[in-house]
């Protein structure tokens, strides 16, 4: 029987590097990094489908035929006319990273227009995996209609995982953000927040609040990640901590990302929640190490 993974988002083009003035292209965004590392940790009977939608452009073409060499599903990809992906640049500054985006007119925020095409993409999806941003770049109706689609596969038997991902700058206030949010949590049976992220946003006092306040909400498991610190797994068992893996941090991009990905691979191949966090823990390790969201999957294939 088919066994699939779908993560729905952005995907936009990523430029890094800047020494001399040269930067290097790559593709790269939250849901997209999420499933990369889910693609490579998955054994070959499972398929793993990106959901989207890109322009007619020559970048478009060229970040669907990367998607399809790396085993990443494109059949699901909307095409729309005129649109471009979003880009981002990562400048190294201080020695922090600093991001600036150029997204208004990215083709993924015209990515729920179409219910047919949402239907169809879910449809036998046994895990679907969102993000706060995979919300917040779309206009309150669409973002209306994935949640619909989403709470509709799930009724259908799917398991909906969701990382609140917050990024306050592509909302139209933190009170929205947080209602929104909350909505996605209680229709998730996984959530994965970013402690810092949900201090900031709800006023947690520790990671351990916040996974209590995503369990309140109905979740089935929550993990709370909050950099070298350890994860909190979350269940109805109570909450265990997690400790992180030793590791020399070279990039951070894509940590929180990978530690997803890792996590849901676990878990669908039967890893109970602590066991699937280690393991996690031991992926997002080997991601800190290397430059860019996106490493080669044989790094984090056997972590």
């Amino acid at each position: 029987m088919a066994k699939r993974i779908v993560s729905v988002g952005e995907c936009m083009i990523e430029l890094s590097g800047g020494e001399g003035g040269q930067y290097r292209m790559g593709f790269a965004g939250d849901t997209l990094n999420c499933i990369w590392y889910a693609r490579a940790r998955l054994p070959a009977d499972w398929t793993a489908d990106y959901v989207t939608a890109l322009g007619d452009d020559a970048y478009s073409a060229e970040m669907r035929a990367y998607l399809e060499r790396h085993g990443i599903g494109t059949r699901h990809i909307q095409t729309i006319p005129g649109r471009r992906p979003g880009l981002y640049m990562i400048q190294q500054r201080e020695g922090d990273r600093h991001f600036t985006y150029w997204r208004d007119s990215s083709a993924a925020r015209l990515m729920a227009e179409d219910r047919e095409a949402l239907a169809g993409a879910f449809a036998g999806a046994d895990l679907i995996y969102f993000s706060g941003i995979s919300l917040a770049i779309l206009l309150a109706r669409a973002r209306g209609r994935l949640l619909k689609a989403i709470v509709t596969a799930r009724n259908a038997g799917a398991t909906v995982a969701f990382d609140p991902n917050a990024r306050p700058a592509l909302w139209r206030s933190l009170s929205v953000m947080g209602a929104v949010h909350t909505v996605a949590g209680s229709l998730s049976d996984i959530v994965l927040p970013t402690f810092p992220d949900e201090k900031a946003t709800f006023g947690d006092a520790d990671p351990s609040a916040t996974a209590r306040r995503y369990l309140e909400l109905g979740a089935r498991e929550v993990v709370v990640k909050d950099g070298a610190n350890p994860a909190i797994v979350g269940t109805a068992d109570g909450l265990i901590s997690v400790p992180a893996t030793p590791q020399q941090v070279v990039d951070a991009t894509g940590a929180g990302d990978s530690f997803n990905g890792a996590y849901l691979a676990a878990r669908l191949e039967g890893a109970e929640p602590v066991e699937a966090a280690r393991a996690a823990h031991r992926v997002a390790g080997v991601v800190v190490g290397h430059r860019g969201a996106l490493v080669d999957p044989a790094l984090v294939r056997d972590t």
